[in-house]
C-alpha cells in the first residue's frame, strides 16, 4: 500500500523587503517597498507588511504607492544578497527533506513523505531553523499535495494580521481535501487567472466545490485541456511529484538599465560585467558552452535576440565576452536605443579543446589559470578584491542598495 504522501510549500514572506531590513535594520517595522523610483519607471516588486497596510502592492506603479503612503521608503534590492540567502534557505531545506523543488528565489517545495515525523512537526521545525539561522520569516503549508500544500499556504498566510510577515504553518490533513477546498473561490485554484474565473462565472461556477460537481466533459469543451485540469484540481487530484531541478541547460544574466541609453562604452562594459556572471555561473557548475546568445530590447519594448556557436566549448569571461561582442558589433546600430540587454550561453560539451594550426597554446593555459585564480580570489574575498579598472565605477542599479524617502521625492 503507497504511503499518504507529505508536501510541504514554503514562501519566504515579502523576501526582497526581509533581506533590506537586514542590510539596514533601521527601516525594520516600517512602510518600505523593494523597486525603482517613479523616475526610473519603478514599479513595486516587494512590499512590507506595514506597506500593505496602506493598500500598497507589487506590480503597482511606484507614483501611485506614493501617493498611497507618502512617507514610503523605497529600496533597491541587493541581488547578491538575496542569492545567496535563497541558496541559505534551499540548503535549509536540502538538509531536511529528500526532494526539494525551488519554485523561485522565494519558493520551494519539499516532499518529506519518507520521514516519519508528522508533517506539521517538520513543518515548524523548517520554519524554526529558517527564522533562527537566518532571522528570515516564512510561511510553510503541508498537505498530500503540491496543489494543497500551496493552496494551504497562501490561505493560512491571508487569515494572519496583515501589519506583519505571517510567520505561519498551515496543513491540509490527509482526507479532508475537497472539504477543505469545497468553498474557496474558483481564483484559488492555480491557473484559474481573472478571465477564466469570470468565465467560469458565467458558467454558474464561484467556488472550487461547483467546479468539482461540473461536468468535466463541459469544462473540456468550454476550456480544452486546462479545463479538464481545472476539474482535477477541483477534486483535490494532483499527483504530480516534487523534482529537483534538471541539469543546467543554459546559463544567462541580463540587465534593465535606468534610462534607455546608446552610448556604445556603457552598452559595452555592461556586456563584458554580464559576460563575467555567465562565466561564474557556468564555472561553478563545472560546464562549458558553444552558443553564445546576445539579447536587446529596444525603447519600444520589442525584444531582438541572435546567436553564434563557437568551435569550441568555452567557460572563460574573456571568451564569452569576445563572442558577445561580435554579436553586439554586428546587429547593433549605432544610435538606437536599448532598454535591456542580456547575454546566455548554452549547448553544454564535455568535449576538450581542439586547437587550431595557429594557436598559442601556452596563452590559452595562462589565460584559463589566471581566471582560476580569480575565482579563488572572489569566492575567498568577495567579487570587489579584484576588478578591471573600467569596473571601478561601475554600479549597475540591481547591485546597489540605498534607500529613499518619499518626500525626497516632492
Amino acid at each position: 500500500m503507497a504511503k499518504t504522501r507529505k508536501i510541504l510549500h514554503l514562501d519566504l514572506d515579502a523576501f526582497f523587503c526581509s533581506v533590506a531590513e537586514q542590510l539596514d535594520p533601521t527601516i525594520k517595522g516600517k512602510a518600505v517597498v523593494v523597486g525603482a523610483k517613479p523616475s526610473e519607471r519603478g514599479a513595486v516588486a516587494s512590499a512590507s507588511y506595514p506597506a500593505r497596510s496602506y493598500g500598497i502592492r507589487s506590480g503597482m506603479p511606484m507614483g501611485q504607492a506614493l501617493r498611497l503612503c507618502p512617507e514610503l521608503i523605497i529600496t533597491r534590492p541587493d541581488v547578491r544578497v538575496c542569492v545567496e540567502r535563497s541558496q541559505a534557505v534551499m540548503q535549509i531545506l536540502l538538509d531536511i527533506a529528500p526532494y526539494v523543488e525551488p519554485a523561485s528565489i522565494d519558493e520551494a517545495f519539499a516532499d518529506v513523505t519518507i520521514l516519519r515525523d508528522p508533517i506539521e512537526q517538520i513543518a515548524h521545525g523548517i520554519q524554526q531553523r529558517v527564522n533562527t539561522e537566518l532571522d528570515l520569516p516564512c510561511s510553510l503549508g503541508g498537505a498530500t499535495s503540491r496543489l494543497l500544500a500551496k493552496i494551504a499556504n497562501g490561505v493560512g498566510k491571508a487569515q494572519q494580521p496583515k501589519d506583519k510577515p505571517p510567520n505561519t504553518i498551515a496543513i491540509v490533513p490527509p482526507g479532508t481535501e475537497k472539504q477543505y477546498l469545497a468553498d474557496l473561490p474558483v481564483g484559488k485554484l492555480c491557473g484559474v487567472g481573472s478571465r477564466t474565473a469570470r468565465a467560469l462565472e458565467e458558467l454558474g461556477i464561484s467556488t472550487i466545490g461547483q467546479l468539482a460537481a461540473s461536468s468535466k466533459s463541459l469544462l473540456s469543451a468550454r476550456f480544452g485541456k486546462p479545463g479538464r485540469d481545472m476539474w482535477y484540481h477541483a477534486n483535490a487530484i494532483d499527483p504530480s511529484p516534487v523534482l529537483p531541478l534538471p541539469t543546467l541547460k543554459s546559463a544567462g544574466r541580463q540587465m534593465t538599465f535606468l534610462r534607455d541609453t546608446n552610448d556604445p562604452a556603457e552598452l559595452k562594459l555592461t556586456l563584458r560585467r554580464l559576460s563575467g556572471e555567465v562565466g561564474r555561473q557556468v564555472r561553478k557548475a563545472g560546464l562549458r558552452g558553444r552558443t553564445i546568445t546576445l539579447t536587446l530590447r529596444w525603447a519600444d519594448y520589442s525584444t531582438f535576440s541572435r546567436q553564434m556557436t563557437t568551435r569550441n566549448a568555452i567557460d572563460r569571461d574573456d571568451q564569452i565576452y569576445t563572442a558577445a561582442l561580435t554579436l553586439f558589433d554586428k546587429y547593433w546600430i549605432q544610435g538606437e536605443l536599448v532598454r535591456l540587454i542580456g547575454i546566455g550561453l548554452s549547448q553544454f560539451e564535455q568535449t576538450a579543446w581542439q586547437w587550431g594550426v595557429w594557436e598559442d597554446q601556452n596563452a590559452w593555459k595562462k589565460a584559463g589559470s589566471l581566471q582560476a585564480v580569480l575565482d579563488k580570489l572572489w569566492d575567498t574575498y568577495g567579487e570587489n578584491c579584484i576588478r578591471r579598472a573600467s569596473d571601478l565605477d561601475y554600479q549597475p542599479a540591481y547591485y546597489m542598495y540605498e534607500h529613499l524617502r518619499g518626500d525626497e521625492y516632492g
